[in-house]
């Protein structure tokens, strides 16, 4: 323990003595430099009797709307004009706030595609930028396309925009001689601020140009700081908007027919089920949101995207689809991933409680789970029962831009427990340098009895620039570790890792920046046994109008099956949208690795690795968006010379996806996907069998908001095995996915109640 203590210790002291030498040095690179001020800039927000029309367009401020013209680049020219004239007005009314943009363009230019909601990231669009408690750490999203088509988000620093949060809000977009207007309206009740009569608001306003890979804010957001809520201007002038109290129910229903092949039997079956439930929503004057659920609405219309899952070492991450786990899912973040709601399955009841005041933050989480007690045997005693589930955080705003939190997660399940509890801190020691760390430990008990704790430990410090970024952690997880209702790959490890890039910035020519970055890792055993090394170069470019290639080269040790290999591997990934009418991604992998599934009596052993994988963009109308997919791996073993046994394929995997959409409207749209996978594999080298699937998804969807929708749906399944007609009891093997294992029709309808 001393010896572990001392390494964390000295790792960190070198750590911010190197976070302090950078300090001393200028912030300097190529290209003009923004005036950085401690003073942000203020923005006066004024009131208006009523909401802003389009020929309300202004050049310069009025009585009812502040205008705002100095929008400046944060890509790919930090800190000058944006190329194309931008203005936005800001105002408010009783209820509202309202940011009316006018962007000037050549019309044939602009990139603007009706589209279902959310699914503009391709497009022209303006953006609203909301910190509403003035924490400097969390901010509201909301972004718009030329058609009025909307997404929203809540930017957190060190976590990123998540895009799954859903508010209601209002949006008209429309496309004019010389480029497009925007008005923006957003309801103070879908907001959560403080209830003071006076409020000051963190606010910036942003233009994205995809064709030029240009991101321009108001105020100026440099690249040379890290962070960007803190560098958001400053909205006052906001009085008597007072926090509402209101509440909103959201009632479901759903109806699934089906028939489908039942492997166990084996037969085919038919089934109906009918479900329906409430959601509920109550806010209160100071903030804090309370969501109930009762026979939740768990149901995802929206298939996960494919993913290689073969011959993995470790589990694969899905993120989360399903509502109530989506919303408010930033207040329990943590460092390490201690929680990931996808661990609980099939539960019955909800609650949630966030919010925050003060200084402080909070989250709590309670949800039961049908699954534990489906997945023991049926003569257990603890066969139905449910498994009960957790989880309370609490975080609190300390100095400058820093925090520091706690976290406890609680999964019971008959006489069986996991518990953690962790503590956390994000420590902003300059500008450019953050340190984060959290401890955690816990105690579990089995069925059988058994008991087990462990512990762990994760810190990191990271410079982010314009320029050169860098980070540098160390992680350890104690063999007996056990996070329940979190994402952990592996335990029993103490690991070291340092990431180092650099980008040289170009004002002129094709290319916008280029530079090389270096990954290295190494892990331990908690019994001194080296288990892992990597060590990865990468050159890149970028190029303007959204096009780059990056080249990699990795060299790697890793111990599995208390056998090391040696390994390699060659990357080459690019991307390039540069026309409105298409995009495209690839990338290739060649190199050596090992087989992790060998067949039975077989070691684990090298072999040849290839990976591909394509993605292809169409957009042949304003209303219609093809996406392709093709994701390819396969696995050969090496030539023996003393043998003379030639290379051998170990199995070959195909993946591929079609999904095309009509949009007739904003609310109105059709799309189908089509998926299909197969995986060819040597059943005497590894253990995998082969198997074939085609499915067909068919889903019309009318959406008037995140809350109130209808979607009918239907699901054909084929795989590649049958009921063999010479023995019922039996299935047989096909050579192609003939067999239709399912059908499946799907109507679900939810409708928003607000009070």
């Amino acid at each position: 323990m001393r010896a572990r203590t001392a390494l964390l210790v000295a790792w960190l002291g070198a750590a911010t003595a190197r976070s302090t030498a950078a300090q001393q040095l200028p912030n300097a690179g190529p290209g003009p430099t923004p005036a950085v001020s401690a003073r942000a800039i203020t923005l006066s927000i004024p009131r208006r009797p009523g909401a802003p029309v389009f020929t309300e367009i202004l050049p310069a401020p009025s009585l009812e709307s502040t205008v705002v013209t100095d929008f400046r680049q944060n890509q790919p020219g930090d800190g000058l004009p944006v190329s194309l004239p931008t203005s936005a007005q800001v105002s408010y009314d009783d209820r509202n706030l309202y940011v009316l943009f006018n962007c000037q363009d050549d019309p044939s230019n602009i990139r603007a595609h009706l589209a279902r909601r959310e699914d503009i990231d391709s497009d022209d669009r303006v953006m609203v930028y909301l910190d509403t408690f003035m924490d400097h750490r969390r901010a509201y999203v909301f972004e718009v396309n030329p058609l009025g088509v909307q997404r929203d988000g809540i930017l957190t620093e060190g976590q990123g925009t998540d895009y799954s949060y859903d508010t209601v809000w209002r949006s008209d977009g429309r496309l004019t001689t010389n480029g497009f207007v925007v008005l923006i309206t957003i309801p103070f009740k879908s907001l959560r601020f403080s209830n003071d009569e006076r409020q000051t608001w963190g606010i910036a306003l942003g233009r994205h140009i995809p064709r030029d890979s240009e991101e321009a804010y108001w105020p100026a957001i440099t690249a040379r700081l890290q962070g960007f809520v803190n560098q958001m201007g400053i909205g006052e002038g906001l009085s008597n908007i007072g926090a509402e109290r209101n509440a909103t129910i959201v009632p479901y229903a759903a109806a699934t027919g089906s028939r489908y092949l039942d492997t166990k039997a084996p037969a085919f079956a038919s089934g109906n089920e009918g479900r329906g439930g409430v959601d509920a929503k109550f806010v209160t004057t100071t903030g804090v949101t309370a969501d109930v659920t009762v026979n939740p609405d768990f149901s995802q219309v929206e298939s996960d995207n494919p993913q290689v899952t073969v011959n993995r070492r470790y589990e694969v991450f899905f993120p989360e689809k399903r509502p109530f786990f989506i919303e408010n899912a930033g207040h329990f973040v943590t460092p390490e991933a201690f929680v990931f709601s996808r661990r609980i399955v099939d539960p019955q009841f909800g609650a949630r409680l966030t919010g925050k005041t003060g200084g402080w933050a909070f989250g709590a989480l309670i949800a039961d789970d049908r699954a534990e007690g489906a997945a023991v045997p049926r003569d257990s005693a603890f066969a139905g029962n449910r498994a009960g589930n957790a989880i309370v955080r609490i975080q609190r705003e300390v100095g400058n831009e820093s925090t520091v939190g706690v976290l406890a997660t609680d999964r019971e399940f008959g006489s069986s427990f996991s518990r953690l509890f962790a503590v956390d801190t994000r420590l902003k020691l300059h500008p450019n340098w953050i340190v984060t760390g959290q401890a955690a430990r816990s105690q579990g008990e089995t069925l059988d009895g058994g008991s087990q704790h462990g512990s762990a430990i994760k810190a990191t410090i990271a410079r982010s620039g314009r320029d050169f970024t860098y980070s540098s952690s160390f992680r350890e997880l104690s063999p007996e570790f056990d996070a329940a209702l979190g994402f952990i790959q592996r335990v029993d490890v103490r690991e070291t890792a340092h990431d180092f890039g650099y980008l040289r910035h170009l004002d002129h020519g094709p290319v916008t920046s280029f530079g090389p970055s270096v990954t290295a890792l190494m892990d331990w055993n908690y019994a001194g046994e080296r288990q892992d090394w990597s060590l990865q170069p990468a050159f890149n470019v970028y190029f303007r109008r959204q096009a780059g290639i990056s080249v990699y080269h990795s060299q790697a040790w890793e111990l599995f099956d208390s056998i090391g290999f040696r390994e390699y591997s060659n990357i080459v990934s690019a991307y390039s949208s540069q026309s409105k009418l298409v995009s495209l991604t690839g990338s290739f992998t060649s190199g050596v690795g090992p087989n992790y599934s060998p067949a039975d009596g077989l070691p684990p052993s090298l072999g040849d690795i290839r990976a591909a994988s394509i993605g292809l963009t169409l957009r042949p109308s304003q209303r219609v968006k093809i996406d392709e997919s093709y994701y390819f791996s396969g696995f050969r073993t090496r030539p023996d010379a003393a043998t003379g046994q030639g290379a051998i394929d170990v199995y070959t995997n195909h993946i591929s996806r079609t999904r095309a959409g009509l949009q007739f409207t904003k609310e109105l749209s059709v799309r189908v996907i089509v998926d299909y996978n197969t995986l060819v594999s040597d059943a005497s080298l590894i253990d995998q069998g082969t198997s074939k699937r085609l499915t067909a998804d068919v889903l019309a969807t009318y959406l008037v908001n995140p809350f109130t929708a209808i979607y009918v749906g239907y699901t054909e399944g084929r795989m590649n095995v049958d009921i063999d007609p010479t023995d019922r009891q039996t299935l047989r093997v096909l050579s192609s996915p003939s067999t239709p294992v399912l059908r499946q029709v799907f109507v679900k309808v939810s409708y928003r109640l607000g009070l």
